[in-house]
């Protein structure tokens, strides 16, 4: 289909952003992902999933769950312009991801999409401030500003005190905390979470999906998040689960 509407089954477009009264933020159109492989006899290739649909809209808190292998991170990567799918498209809001350069799909990331990983990834030579201010240097910010504002977010996520730490001598949790300032210190228009709690203890995890549960709330975010967690995914307002290559909504 072209540019600028959904499809609807019988043909028919309409104009983005507003869907049915609702504004979508995200949406993925019969993606498909294949990896080529080597096996013994001969070459083959391990197909994630194809045909696949997902629209995000303004507000929503989506949990993907799914067995492991089953693709989940890669779906992530595709949202974000990490990676490229074999077939279908991504869209966010009018931009279609496919059609972006390596800059612009950088450039992307860096302003409208917050991603938080499994593993913090915090550079351990740079203060907890430095760290979350890093994607506003990327985009040319003034220090001072970037450290400001990378301040807020610190508050935020209950850091406020740690800000001249560096990441050795936090805490898992707090390491996480402050991925999460880092994601959301340029105010994405969508934050991507690929299981945000999965390396921390019970207890830790709950404070930090607690967190996550919270901004989201507070400053109206729209989040999809991957999580082996069903607790976790139960609270969210929409669960999805990736099975044989597609997505099926789990409850009402």
């Amino acid at each position: 289909m072209s540019g600028g509407g959904v499809s609807f089954e019988d043909g028919s477009l309409q104009p983005l952003p507003a869907v049915m009264g609702r504004k979508v933020v995200l949406r993925a159109e019969g993606l498909t992902k294949v990896y080529a492989a080597v096996s013994e006899s001969g070459r083959g290739g391990l197909e994630l999933f194809r045909g696949l649909d997902l629209t995000v809209y303004v507000g929503n808190m989506v949990a993907i769950v799914g067995e492991s292998g089953a693709g989940k991170s890669t779906l992530l990567h595709l949202l974000a312009a990490l990676d490229k799918p074999t077939a279908g498209e991504v869209w966010c809001g009018e931009s279609r991801l496919s059609s972006f350069t390596a800059n612009q799909a950088a450039d992307f990331r860096n302003r409208d999409v917050g991603y938080v990983w499994q593993f913090h990834y915090l550079l351990p030579e740079f203060t907890a401030a430095e760290n979350v201010a890093m994607p506003l240097l990327a985009r040319g910010m003034g220090r001072a500003s970037a450290l400001d504002r990378a301040r807020l977010w610190l508050g935020e996520v209950g850091l406020a005190a740690r800000e001249k730490h560096r990441s050795g001598e936090l805490s898992g949790g707090e390491q996480q905390r402050v991925s999460l300032a880092r994601a959301l210190v340029t105010e994405p228009k969508i934050l991507l979470a690929d299981e945000p709690t999965g390396d921390l203890d019970g207890k830790t995890a709950e404070g930090v999906f607690e967190l996550i549960q919270g901004l989201h709330q507070a400053h109206g975010l729209t989040s999809v998040l991957v999580t082996h967690n069903l607790d976790f995914a139960g609270r969210c307002g929409r669960v999805l689960r990736l099975r044989e290559g597609r997505l099926e909504q789990v409850g009402s």
